[in-house]
């Protein structure tokens, strides 16, 4: 399947997506602020840059995606520019780890 979009459209049709509010966090978030849970969002002074923090439980809370993190049996790589993304998922999963570990000193 060809992409029908020119690579400049696909630029900026790609640069539009975020990584902020997505829909399995906006749900997290709907159900601690329900049951009375204040948090700040994106604190950027946490290793790793949780999505959630509650600091007065000292808790940090993540999101992950299973696509971006490579869970197992969670998403399959896709079929076009499978080198890419296999490279890619392996990265974001030594980047999360090595996140996990500095959080966890």
């Amino acid at each position: 399947m060809t992409d029908h979009l020119t690579p400049a459209q696909r630029h900026l049709v790609m640069s539009h997506i975020r990584s902020r509010n997505t829909k399995p966090e906006l749900k997290v978030r709907q159900w601690l602020w329900h049951h009375g849970y204040r948090y700040r969002l994106n604190v950027k002074g946490v290793p790793g840059k949780p999505d959630i923090v509650m600091r007065s439980y000292h808790t940090a809370i993540f999101v992950n995606g299973c696509f971006w993190h490579g869970h197992e049996g969670c998403c399959k790589i896709p079929q076009t520019n499978t080198e890419f993304w296999i490279n890619k998922s392996s990265a974001t999963t030594k980047t999360t780890s090595s996140s996990k570990t500095t959080a966890g000193k």
